[in-house]
């Protein structure tokens, strides 16, 4: 009898400790999924309060409204992968062929609510295809508002027409710094790879918009000008080595010529200087009929002259390969995703770039 009462006494006490164990198991799981459950509200709370999302892969940022580094969250997210789609059409089937720009200034919030389909950015790729051609359009910035409205009006939906896998980076120099178009359009590329693994870059001044949609802006084989005909000009073309306004050009010919120059502050040059550096490596320039590759001007006061212009365009047959992307130097100040493009603002040290001190050999040119 005494056995038998202490083997009920031993399972007597087996059983609450399996009771306690899974009381403590139960609680450890209650604790677990509460502390989850508050991490979900509190990122929910701050996404409302202080700005919106955005996820590039597996990366998702929470960006404040007011800009401030103390309300930037920064975290990870498991994402689902995109199913597979077929590849678009080689020749998208909505296009119209001529159009007329509209020079229209919608508010901000009027252009936001014309193109909800776009991610934070100015990205956007089609639904029903995969598009075969990844773009960042780079547009060099300075103090243009009303043209940059008028530009977003009209580019997205030509981009969208044409089944572009697109983001438009607007770059912008700092206002104490001579203007620099070349050095923002090299910005604008390492900028847009970190990005985004794009297959060609478009440079496109704000002031021109395209008279029409069959001007694709596609990745090139070989480096492209796209702005043949402009009304200002006479829809005619200036010179035959002329790369400015709008042009193209794949990542793999970018680096292969070192990008634009940094040296040209002020009005003129850097274009006939790209011009050359793709001659010096035995590329051909392309373009389409005049036609096609239209475009109208908005009116603007006339640039500041950039006097040494000729000098550096000179020198630049030999220089070129330590003047470009290899030697980019800058301090971003400012990136942001807006709904209609990413804003990047930066500064750099105009004397030390025009004196040739502080040239830099860290950027990797091999990016082809």
């Amino acid at each position: 009898m005494t056995t038998n009462l202490l083997k009920h006494g031993l399972n007597a006490k087996q059983n609450l400790r399996q009771l306690f164990r899974k009381f403590r198991d139960l609680c450890n799981l209650r604790c677990i999924s509460i502390v989850g459950l508050v991490c979900l509200i509190v990122q929910f709370l701050l996404l409302i309060l202080y700005g919106h999302t955005r996820c590039e892969g597996e990366i998702c940022v929470t960006e404040s409204k007011n800009n401030s580094s103390f309300y930037r969250i920064f975290f990870w997210n498991w994402r689902k992968k995109e199913p597979l789609l077929p590849l678009c059409p080689t020749i998208p089937p909505d296009l119209y062929g001529y159009i007329k720009p509209s020079t229209e200034v919608l508010t901000w919030a009027e252009l936001e609510s014309k193109f909800l389909n776009l991610r934070y950015g100015g990205r956007y790729k089609p639904r029903n295809c995969t598009s075969r051609y990844r773009v960042a359009i780079i547009v060099p910035f300075r103090d243009r508002e009303i043209h940059l409205k008028i530009f977003l009006n009209n580019v997205h939906p030509i981009l969208q027409r044409q089944q572009i896998d697109y983001g438009i980076y607007v770059v912008d120099l700092d206002l104490k710094v001579q203007f620099n178009r070349a050095l923002l359009l090299n910005v604008g590329v390492l900028e847009s790879l970190r990005i985004y693994d794009y297959q060609c870059f478009i440079f496109h001044d704000v002031d021109l918009l395209p008279e029409n949609d069959n001007n694709f802006y596609s990745c090139p084989d070989n480096p492209r000008h796209m702005s043949v005909a402009v009304n200002r000009l006479k829809y005619k073309l200036p010179y035959d080595k002329i790369f400015g306004g709008v042009s193209a050009i794949s990542k793999e010919d970018f680096f292969k010529v070192n990008g634009y120059s940094n040296r040209y502050f002020g009005w003129g040059g850097e274009d006939d200087d790209m011009f050359n550096r793709i001659n010096a490596m035995n590329l051909t320039t392309t373009r389409y009929p005049s036609d096609i590759a239209r475009y109208i001007m908005l009116p603007h006061a006339k640039q500041e002259e950039n006097l040494a212009r000729f000098d550096i365009l000179k020198s630049g047959k030999v220089t070129f390969r330590r003047d470009g992307i290899n030697t980019l130097k800058y301090d971003r100040l400012i990136l942001d995703f807006r709904r209609l493009f990413t804003y990047i603002l930066v500064t750099v040290n105009q004397t030390e770039i025009t004196s040739g001190r502080g040239i830099r050999y860290d950027v990797d040119t091999d990016q082809g």
